[in-house]
Parts: structure tokens; C-alpha cells; sequence
């Protein structure tokens, strides 16, 4: 059970879950057609062949319809948080036995409809066809037998004869028992309905791997091989993207080694409303004739972001979707009733490997908060015991030691336990991010936040980094964990890579087990409120000009290209729940303009980040150097457009709560195979009870989920969190993770 459930997420293996992908997509192409060459994209050895241009589009090209249903879903949306009781979440059903009925009715009516015309039995027919295709490839032929077919219950179905040439299976098939699907098409829903819901489905998917490929994102090998199919195109191996990362150094090699750095190319690098452009020289600035590096602009984003808004809210689509979801969760459920025992069987027979040594990667966790806050308390009174008279901070002008900043909190850290220290998150911050954040101020004292969880302080993040380091040791010790630690970049000024950079290098905090994501807290109305910034468009300045730098000219910034090697991504961080009234679309402000002191909205952070990225990553991937994901905490709480923009611009994203209220992005992210960094425990202390989290609802219908904690130190007692997820879960007779 688990087994076949992370094999179905991770996108291998023959599970029933990617059986019904490709049918799926195969009924979508509707015809077969001659195939042809799909035109590679972005492998390193056809990276000159690569197209530089996004391709734009004009509003006259999007149907009307499909604005006023995007608009219609803005407002919708708008309405709702204006409205909503935030205790309200997930915890009242929407059902109406009265609607049910009078939907079924409609439905049934339908159907009835169509028995009665032959345009619909002749697709029907070719559907069948299609299914037939797709079922022959699905099971092996030796060990297939056809159903006996009784006359009066089951129509004559056409079976190509390509169904029975016996298909070569390139990798060993468990002997599990196996779940086949014959006779109609199986949509549950009339033709019409299942042909526009198939259509619609694939055009959000084409704008996914349109927007994945040329920001060197992820894109799933299954759904871009029917999406080839579907446009009369053949796949080639050569046609997949990866995103480029840096091999961990040798065992003799040196991970600091500031040497190795390339050449300068001398580039001129400007930002415009937000968007970088990169010149051959200043004279081509003056000329105004950038290098041609691929982005979409604001007008193509916001057209492609009005298809997939106008998508959730199709009818059509919603019902297809709903159905097809309802089909994967049973269709788990039938698999588990069958083989649950020969999975256990299976796993427990696998030498070397039990709970306890198999790889486990937290890919969602701030390094703030990576340690639990036993560890904390333990490191503060060492540092206190070993060295109260070193002068840790500097306030008013006057230098404090370690033993007078506790005197000036009135506290001795003998007398702290880890109830005092109170940073653990509880019941009382349900819905209160606010107070969520203050748990980031050991005993209440932002001077001790500021002394022992920061980069950059009197003493130069030195306590924040032994800590790290003590974290990453025990990784390294354990072997078998892995971790991914957020670093906060905020904006204010474009000193802070550099300082960030020579922090990593000074106090050694690299480690084999470790990578870093860099964060970006979506809070520019605080710095601007405070006339720390001029405008949104100067924060876009500070976070992405260094980064281009470092990359055209890494010989004059050598300590910031090293630290780039050990990245791995973005991030883009804050409380979902406060919602913008601003509704992004190509009249929106530029970045240069938006000067108030108002918030920009979610979708308006994510485009410029994302556009910035993807032309940061076409510039490293001409130098050969390692490429970034944009990896944005999304779906915790909010808006249901905040997903619709992660699915544009994300290679994976953190959360993903709220997709249990549409099916149709949760289906689309299903389809895509959207990685989902969820946390069950961070989410009961803030937006959602344990009991009621959809972890273990998505991990059946096939989603691509994956465990992590967020912050052990807020939400965790123990060393090993992925060991409370499953002692709490088998206290309570769920699921159990690994």
C-alpha cells in the first residue's frame, strides 16, 4: 500500500494511477494521426537550437467567454474573503441532498438524450476504439485473459488487432492483482461534456509545459508524451527538461574553494518594470537591444491565467473532475483491499531497509526554526555557561556582553525550560499567524531572536550558524536525512546576498545533506511603510541584480557564485490569508510605479519572481551553471487563485490545502504532477486539524505529496519528525508514511 502509493507519486512504475493518466490522455487526442518529431526544447547538447522567444499572445485571441469567467472567478473570490468566518475552513460540509437530487436528474436526462442519437453512439464507438489502444499496453498479454461477454449487458466493442501483439515490459512487474476497466468509456458524464472537459484539460496542461520548459522547470515524462501524441509529434528523450544542480564536491575536494569561479563576460544587466535585461555592453543598452532571453510578458501571463481561472469554474470540467477523483480514491481502495498484504510482503522481505534507514528528504523547513526547542534551550545555556562576558550586541551605542543582555531581560537562562522558553505553537495560534511569528522570539525577547536566529547581528550570525551546523551534523550522522533550509532574502538592500554569502563561507555551514532555498517574505508594505523602500520595482532590484551579477561577472563576486552552488531554489513566503483587493491582470501596475503602501496582491509577487527566474536560469543555463526552482509556499490558506498561479509559474509548491476545494486544479495538479510539500502538524496549529488534513485523501488519488515539518522548533518535540508522523498516525488508525 505504501509502496504503491509513493511509486504512483514519484511518476514510475506501471501503478493504476498511471494507467489511467495515459488513458486518460489518449482519449483526450480523440484521433490517431501520423507522428513527427517534437522539437526539443531545452536538452544541454541542442541548447543553441532552443527557441528564445515565449510565445505571446493577444487579447483578441482569447474568446470573451473565457474572460468574463476569469473576471466572474476574481469577483467570486473578492466576495468570499470579504465575507468568510476564517473558523469556517473545511468545517462545514457545502452538500445539498436537494441539489444532489435535482444534478442526478439532470444528468440522468441527458443520458437519456444521447441513447437516442447515433452522432453520439458513433464517438462513443471511437472512444472504445481508443480504450482498446491504451488497455493493450496497460496489461501484459500473457497473463490476459478477455472477460466472457454476455449479449444482453455488454455492447460489441471493436477490438483493434494491435490489442494482442505481445508488448515488451522494460521493467519487472510486481505479481500484484490487477484492476481492469472494459466496456464504455467511462467518464460518467455525457459525451459532450466528457469531450469539452478532455480539451479544456489538455489546453491548461499545454500552458503548464509551455511555462515549465522555458524556465527550466519539472515537467512529468507520461503527460508530455501523450500531449506530443495528441499534437501528431514524437517524444524524444532528448525533449525532457531538468533543472541543473551542482554535484556535492569530492571526498578531497574543498566545498569554500572561492577559485574556481568562470570568466567575466561583462554583461550590463537592468531592471524595467520589473523585468531584467541583459545587454552585450552599454552600448547596446544605449541602442536599447537586449540579449533575446525567453519570458512571457504581463499581458501573455495574465491571458494564460484567465484560461485556467475560467477553467475551474466550468461547469463541465468541475463534474468530469469530481468523478474521475472519486474514481482514483476507489480505485486505491480496491488496490489496498487486494494487495495489501503482498506490498507488506514485499517490503518487509527487502534486505538493509526498514523504517529507520530509508532515505528521508524534508524539503519544506526554515532554517530559523530547524532545530526543536530542546535543542535551543540547551545551546542558550551553553553559550551562557561558556561565555557570558563576550560581547554579543551593541544597543544605543553601547556593547553588551551575553550576561548583561539576559540581566537587561530580567531572566537567567538556568531558571529557562522549555515551557518558558515558549516558542512551541499551540491551539491558541489557530488562525492567529500573528501570534504564529511571534513564536519565533525565545521567552518573548526579540533580542534573543535576533542573537541566536539570525545572519546577521553584532557577532556575525556566528551562534545561528553553530547551531545549523549541529543540526546538519546529526543529519550527516543518521546518514539516511536529508534536509532543504530556508534562508531569508527580504529586499531591503542589495547587500544582503553578499553578507548572506560570506556568513555561509565563514562559518563553514556547508554539508553533504544539506541544500538551501531562498525565501522571500511577501511583506513589502512594511518596508515601504517605513520609507525603506521606494517603490516594489527597487525590492525586485535588490533580490534579483546581485544574483545576475554573480552570474555574468563571477570573478568579482566570487563568495556570492560559491554560495549559488548550494542553492537549489525560491521561495515566496507570508501569511496567505491577508488577501490584496487589488485584481492582477495586464492593467496593473509596473513594479517601477507601484509606490503605495499597499501589499501587491499574490499573483502579482509570483509573475515577477517567476519572470526574473526564468531569465536568470536561461542565463546560467548559456554559462553552465546550476539553475533554480521557484518552490513558493501556496494553497495554506487564502485565495483559490493562489494555486491557479502556482500552476503557471511553480515547479513544486508547500502546503496545498485549499486544493480540496476545486477538483479541478486538484485534478489538474494530479494530471501535471505538481510536487506538494505538505505538513500536517504545522497546519493543526494554524489552519486545519489534523483529523481533517487531505494528505492522506491525496496520497490515494495519485498526487504528488510528499511529507515535511516546516518548523520543528514551533511544531516538533523529537529529532526524527518523521517518526511522530507515524506514531501519531498509527495512534489514531491512519495511514503510515514512508
Amino acid at each position: 500500500m505504501r509502496q504503491r502509493g509513493a511509486a504512483a507519486a514519484g511518476g514510475s512504475g506501471s501503478s493504476p494511477r498511471r494507467l489511467l493518466l495515459r488513458r486518460w490522455l489518449r482519449a483526450a487526442s480523440l484521433r490517431p494521426a501520423a507522428a513527427r518529431p517534437c522539437p526539443s526544447m531545452a536538452f544541454p547538447g541542442a541548447l543553441g537550437e532552443m527557441p528564445r522567444q515565449f510565445p505571446k499572445l493577444n487579447i483578441s485571441e482569447v474568446d470573451e467567454h473565457v474572460r468574463l469567467l476569469a473576471e466572474k472567478v476574481f469577483a467570486k473570490v473578492l466576495r468570499e474573503e470579504d465575507s468568510k468566518d476564517a473558523l469556517s475552513l473545511f468545517t462545514v460540509p457545502e452538500d445539498c441532498p436537494i441539489g444532489q437530487k435535482e444534478a442526478k436528474e439532470r444528468e440522468l436526462q441527458k443520458e437519456l438524450a444521447e441513447q437516442q442519437s447515433v452522432e453520439t453512439a458513433k464517438r462513443k464507438k471511437s472512444f472504445k476504439m481508443i480504450r482498446s489502444q491504451s488497455l493493450s499496453l496497460q496489461i501484459p498479454p500473457q497473463e490476459w485473459k478477455a472477460p466472457p461477454v454476455n449479449p444482453v449487458l455488454s455492447p460489441a466493442t471493436p477490438v483493434l488487432a494491435s490489442a494482442f501483439v505481445p508488448v515488451q515490459v522494460p521493467y519487472d512487474v510486481p505479481e500484484f492483482q490487477r484492476v481492469s476497466i472494459s466496456g464504455d468509456y467511462c467518464a460518467g458524464v455525457t459525451v459532450d461534456d466528457y469531450e469539452q472537459a478532455a480539451k479544456s484539460l489538455v489546453k491548461a496542461l499545454l500552458i503548464r509545459e509551455k511555462y515549465s520548459r522555458l524556465a527550466y522547470h519539472r515537467f512529468p515524462r507520461t503527460t508530455s508524451q501523450y500531449l506530443c501524441s495528441m499534437r501528431n509529434q514524437k517524444w524524444k528523450v532528448e525533449d525532457e527538461v531538468y533543472p541543473d544542480f551542482h554535484s556535492p564536491p569530492e571526498e578531497n575536494e574543498d566545498p569554500y574553494n572561492l577559485d574556481a569561479a568562470p570568466d567575466n563576460l561583462d554583461y550590463v544587466i537592468k531592471l524595467k518594470g520589473g523585468i531584467p535585461f541583459v545587454y552585450d555592453s552599454k552600448e547596446m543598452m544605449e541602442l536599447n537591444e537586449p540579449r533575446s532571453l525567453p519570458y512571457p510578458d504581463l499581458q501573455t501571463y495574465t491571458l494564460d491565467l484567465s484560461h485556467v481561472l475560467a477553467l475551474i469554474a466550468d461547469g463541465p470540467t468541475k463534474t468530469y473532475c469530481h468523478r474521475r477523483l472519486n474514481f482514483l480514491e476507489s480505485k486505491f481502495s480496491l488496490h489496498e483491499m487486494l494487495n495489501e498484504m503482498s506490498e507488506f510482503k514485499e517490503l518487509k522481505s527487502n534486505p538493509h531497509r526498514d523504517f529507520y534507514n530509508v532515505r528521508k528528504v524534508d524539503t519544506h523547513i526554515h532554517a530559523a526554526a530547524c532545530m526543536n526547542q530542546k535543542h535551543l534551550l540547551r545551546f542558550i545555556k551553553h553559550t551562557y555557561q561558556t561565555e557570558p562576558d563576550r560581547i554579543v550586541a551593541e544597543k544605543k551605542g553601547k556593547k553588551m556582553t551575553l550576561k548583561q543582555v539576559f540581566e537587561s531581560l530580567h531572566m537567567d537562562p538556568y531558571d529557562l525550560t522549555v515551557d518558558s522558553l515558549d516558542v512551541h505553537a499551540g491551539r491558541q495560534t489557530f488562525h492567529r499567524f500573528d501570534k504564529f511569528n511571534s513564536k519565533y522570539n525565545p521567552v518573548g525577547a526579540s533580542e534573543l531572536r535576533d542573537l541566536y536566529l539570525k545572519t546577521e547581528n553584532y557577532i556575525g550570525g556566528e551562534y545561528f550558524a553553530r547551531m545549523v551546523k549541529e543540526v546538519a551534523r546529526e543529519l550527516e550522522e543518521s546518514k539516511y536525512q536529508y534536509t532543504e533550509p530556508r534562508l531569508s532574502i527580504y529586499g531591503r538592500s542589495p547587500d544582503e546576498w553578499l553578507n548572506l554569502a560570506k556568513w555561509f563561507i565563514k562559518h563553514k555551514v556547508y554539508s553533504p545533506n544539506m541544500r538551501w532555498i531562498i525565501q522571500v517574505p511577501r511583506i513589502y508594505d512594511i518596508f515601504r511603510s517605513k520609507n525603506i523602500l521606494p517603490s516594489f520595482g527597487r525590492m525586485l532590484e535588490n533580490i534579483f541584480v546581485p544574483l545576475f551579477e554573480a552570474t555574468i561577472n563571477p570573478k568579482d563576486h566570487k563568495e556570492l557564485h560559491l554560495f549559488l552552488k548550494y542553492v537549489t531554489g525560491f521561495d515566496s513566503v507570508d501569511d496567505e490569508s491577508k488577501h490584496s483587493g487589488h485584481m492582477f491582470s495586464d492593467k496593473s501596475l509596473n513594479p517601477d510605479l507601484w509606490t503605495s503602501e499597499k501589499n501587491p496582491p499574490y499573483s502579482y509577487y509570483l509573475y515577477y519572481m517567476y519572470v526574473n527566474i526564468m531569465l536568470l536560469n536561461n542565463l546560467r543555463r548559456e554559462r553552465g551553471m546550476c539553475t533554480f526552482l521557484f518552490r513558493p509556499h501556496c494553497g495554506e490558506a487564502g485565495s483559490i487563485t493562489h494555486l491557479v498561479s502556482a500552476f503557471l509559474t511553480a515547479d513544486n509548491i508547500s502546503h496545498g490545502l485549499l486544493l480540496k476545494k476545486s477538483p479541478v486544479l486538484q485534478y489538474l495538479y494530479y494530471l501535471a504532477q505538481i510536487p506538494i510539500a505538505m505538513s500536517p502538524l504545522s497546519n493543526n496549529s494554524l489552519f486545519l486539524e489534523y483529523s481533517k488534513n487531505p494528505l492522506r485523501e491525496f496520497l490515494h488519488k495519485g498526487l504528488h505529496v510528499s511529507l515535511s515539518t516546516d518548523d520543528p522548533m514551533q511544531f516538533h518535540y523529537t529529532k526524527c519528525w518523521l517518526l511522530k508522523y507515524k506514531m501519531k498516525d498509527e495512534a489514531e488508525g491512519r495511514f503510515e508514511p514512508s
